[in-house]
């Protein structure tokens, strides 16, 4: 072990209790972070006892499981004789994987980043290959799998510039990441750069594009997104306003722009869904405390009469909502957390309409504002970009299209990332 990871690795163990009590701390709000609790340390169950050789797939939380979800598909549909294994690291990526995977892949929590750990998983469950989505990258679970020579492919990969800059003041250890990397997608030139000031060699990095763009929306998701808006719209035709993956500190913020929409659309339904849906209590709170009437899209019942907010508070239908939603808000924007997918509503051909921080989605952002089909807006002019959109019909229509225009013309990035993965799995 060398003596950047050495470091790394005694500082790790010395954080592991405070790791730990934070855990516990979030369980005292969701229960589900003190369960499975042996996962995180490598006590998995044992896929190495199957006859199936398993490939790793490690897709941190609900953001990146989404983003993997086609390459997941296109695994289990070209790999059928592998088992495919999908960790998460938070409750909520968990159980997004359940939602939307079901038993078709196995699915636990990834262990601590500890040598101990890592030994114990990979002894468990014996890859043959390791994809990391996007940039979840750990020293001790990379070189445990280098060691016993398990190909690590980081796909879908971006690295933001502030993210870059954290990395190389640990010069040492990053570059031996990097090193530790077989094969790298990266989403595009400027991530590709950003890795090799990092120290990734050239020839192992391809500049595929995102497979995010590669969204599939199904049948039953549009058959979903129909019963969806016949039921929130009623006899009234209600206008639906969607606030998708908001953060605390965005919610008020929307709360008084939708005091200013109701002025004008009297009928107008809000439709809230928190990125974490454990929040959903504190929302219902906050909501109720402005006047407002609250339903929870977790009890099943119809839209009451008189709702005025319906919280969406359940796991794996966000993608439904966009396609029974008139305009859409996506949030992780307004506050500095660079800001969450915005090709989904773009998919169905849904406005959009955002806060500037958006250093997570820069290209596809760029892309859909220079098309014409997202506008940035700060919190005080979100009630007047909403407004317009909702006035006007033929507005609405056109960034729609123009969305899914957007979208459409860069798919392609599943289909050059699942080559780089054939030949680590060769």
């Amino acid at each position: 072990m060398s003596a950047a990871r050495l470091g790394y690795s005694a500082l790790y163990y010395a954080l592991l209790p405070l790791v730990v009590a934070r855990l516990l701390w979030r369980s005292r709000r969701d229960s589900d972070y003190r369960r499975r609790i042996g996962e995180r340390f490598g006590w998995v169950t044992r896929l190495a006892a199957e006859d199936r050789p398993v490939i790793w797939l490690h897709a941190v939380s609900v953001g990146e499981t989404i983003a993997a979800a086609p390459l997941i598909d296109a695994l289990l549909a070209r790999y059928p004789s592998h088992r495919l294994l999908v960790t998460s690291m938070t409750p909520t990526g968990s159980a997004q994987v359940r939602a939307r995977f079901g038993e078709r892949v196995a699915h636990c929590y990834a262990p601590y980043d500890t040598p101990s750990s890592v030994a114990r998983f990979l002894r468990r469950t014996r890859p043959r290959l390791y994809v990391i989505i996007e940039t979840e990258l750990w020293p001790n679970s990379v070189a445990g799998c280098r060691a016993r020579g398990i190909p690590v492919l980081l796909a879908n990969a971006r690295l933001s510039a502030k993210s870059a800059r954290g990395y190389a003041r640990f010069s040492r250890l990053s570059s031996e990441l990097m090193d530790g990397l077989s094969a790298v997608c990266a989403q595009t030139a400027a991530d590709r750069e950003r890795l090799l000031g990092l120290g990734l060699a050239a020839e192992r990095c391809t500049v595929t594009g995102s497979i995010k763009f590669d969204l599939a929306i199904d049948d039953g998701q549009r058959s979903r997104a129909a019963v969806l808006r016949t039921q929130w719209q009623g006899a009234a035709a209600r206008p639906i306003w969607l606030a998708a993956s908001t953060h605390p500190g965005e919610e008020a913020q929307l709360l008084t722009a939708f005091t200013a929409l109701r002025r004008q659309f009297d009928n107008l339904l809000l439709v809230l869904v928190p990125r974490h849906p454990d929040r959903a209590a504190e929302l219902v709170a906050l909501a109720a405390g402005g006047g407002w009437r609250v339903q929870r899209h977790s009890s099943g019942e119809p839209l009451g009469a008189g709702v005025d907010i319906l919280l969406g508070d359940t796991i794996g239908e966000l993608l439904a909502f966009y396609g029974a939603a008139d305009v859409a808000f996506v949030g992780g924007s307004l506050i500095a957390r660079g800001g969450h997918n915005p090709i989904e509503p773009a998919a169905w051909g849904c406005p959009l309409v955002a806060g500037e921080s958006q250093y997570n989605f820069a290209q596809a952002s760029q892309l859909l504002l220079a098309a014409g089909a997202m506008e940035l807006v700060s919190g005080a002019d979100l009630a007047a970009r909403v407004g317009a959109y909702l006035t006007d019909p033929a507005l609405r229509s056109a960034a729609g299209a123009a969305g899914r225009a957007v979208a459409e013309a860069n798919r392609g990035a599943l289909a050059l990332q699942l080559a780089v993965l054939a030949e680590q799995l060769d």
